[in-house]
């Protein structure tokens, strides 16, 4: 499932008690903010989530075509990253469970699918 800028705004009016657009336009000038940060090549640091980031990459002077196999010149550039927080990767570790706990009466999960867990006291929406 994608979670999209409406989603969050629509957890975060759900949880602080505001107004849907105040809450849309709250996330959506805190997205704005971060890319035009990240634009300038600034870093972004947000304890519990994570870094977002600008790394310059390097100049390929000898790349190849897959199609043609022409040997072409590819610029530096720069990319973004993100480098996950602790909490993230504390609760993506985690192993899955081969069956889920609804399939008590014999059936399988076979998915292999297990349900994300809320972290740090966070309620899951309904």
């Amino acid at each position: 499932m994608t979670t999209t800028k409406k989603d969050l705004s629509l957890r975060i009016s759900g949880k602080l008690g505001v107004k849907k657009q105040l809450a849309y336009e709250v996330v959506d000038t805190l997205f704005k903010a971060m890319r035009d940060s990240l634009i300038l090549g600034n870093r972004i640091e947000i304890r519990g989530f994570g870094v977002l980031g600008v790394k310059d990459t390097k100049p390929k002077p000898a790349a190849r075509n897959p199609r043609t196999g022409e040997i072409v010149y590819v610029p530096a550039r720069k990319k973004s990253y993100f480098k996950a927080g602790i909490l993230i990767k504390k609760a993506l570790h985690q192993p899955l469970d081969q069956t889920s706990p609804d399939s008590q009466d014999g059936d399988s999960d076979t998915s292999g699918h297990t349900p994300p867990q809320p972290v740090s006291g966070d309620q899951p929406a309904e």
